[in-house]
C-alpha cells in the first residue's frame, strides 16, 4: 500500500513519533490516534485523526506485527 522508504520517513503530526502501518491505516501507537491512507496518501491532519479505544489499540497493534 505505502512504499517502505514513504513510510521510514512519515510521523505523527501531533507529536511527530514514527507511525505504524496498521490494517490500512497509519496509527500512532502513543496517542491512539489513526490516520486514513486514501488512494495511497496519508491523510496526516490532526483534525482528521480518529481516536482509537483499547480495544481497536490490541487489534491494530497486532495487525502492525504480521
Amino acid at each position: 500500500m505505502l512504499d517502505e522508504k514513504l513510510l521510514s520517513i512519515l510521523v505523527c503530526p501531533a507529536d511527530r513519533g514514527p507511525l505504524l502501518l496498521a490494517d490500512g491505516v497509519l496509527y500512532n501507537p502513543r496517542l491512539h490516534k489513526a490516520y486514513r491512507i486514501e488512494d495511497g496518501i496519508p491523510v496526516l491532519l490532526v483534525d482528521e485523526a480518529v481516536d482509537v479505544g483499547p480495544e481497536e489499540h490490541e487489534r491494530l497493534m497486532a495487525s502492525a506485527g504480521s
